[in-house]
């Protein structure tokens, strides 16, 4: 069971393959924050905060997530635990369509998870 949630929590996390589908780039830090201040990011049973001092916290699938972030040369860098597992380092790009964030890994390169701000 807990393998199976966990490769739940990563694909959430990692997701598809990206394709722009009217989403607009978020590539500066002080646009981001005005974003996501006070704000949950949600999907499935996933619910984290992403804090303006450079936290992540919450929850996904009944484990604690946490990890840190910093925005670096336009990208969303993020290290990531959930419960002891670590899901990795990566820079993301940030794209926004209404009230969803998409972050795209590898610098937009690669696969992407939408998440619901709440």
């Amino acid at each position: 069971m807990r393998r199976t949630a966990a490769a739940m929590v990563v694909s959430t996390f990692v997701g598809m393959p990206a394709f722009a589908e009217g989403f607009q780039r978020i590539d500066d830090k002080n646009q981001f924050l005005r974003v996501v201040a006070e704000r949950d990011l949600t999907r499935f049973a996933i619910r984290v905060r992403v804090t303006e001092t450079g936290d992540i916290v919450g929850r996904a699938f009944g484990q604690n997530v946490s990890g840190d972030w910093v925005w670096r040369d336009g990208y969303f860098c993020r290290s990531l635990f959930w419960g002891s597992q670590n899901i990795g380092d990566n820079c993301q790009t940030v794209e926004m369509r209404g009230d969803t964030l998409r972050f795209t890994s590898d610098r937009g390169a690669g696969q992407f998870a939408d998440l619901k701000l709440d």
